[in-house]
């Protein structure tokens, strides 16, 4: 996945499943909860998809290898909402 500076993190989302992500290229800035992560280049974050979570470019484009488990990757696929 890539993202740029200018998308913009509106509201954390919730979803049943596990994520797990490694940095490519630039800095992520990641949103768990009320915590504030940043995830650079080379280095990796995995956490559960029930946890209020967003991820967002931090200072520049980045670039993200990301692996869903069943649940996540149907709750990322295009015009796909998971019942609240």
């Amino acid at each position: 996945m890539r993202f740029t500076p200018d998308r913009v993190i509106s509201e954390t989302k919730v979803q049943p499943g596990y994520e797990c992500c490694t940095v490519l290229s630039g800095t992520v800035q990641l949103q768990l909860g009320e915590r504030t992560i940043l995830v650079s280049e080379g280095q990796a974050a995995e956490f559960s998809t029930m946890t209020p979570h967003a991820i967002a470019a931090y200072e520049g484009p980045v670039e993200i290898l990301t692996i869903f488990d069943h649940d996540g990757e149907r709750a990322h696929l295009p015009g796909h909402r998971h019942p609240q």
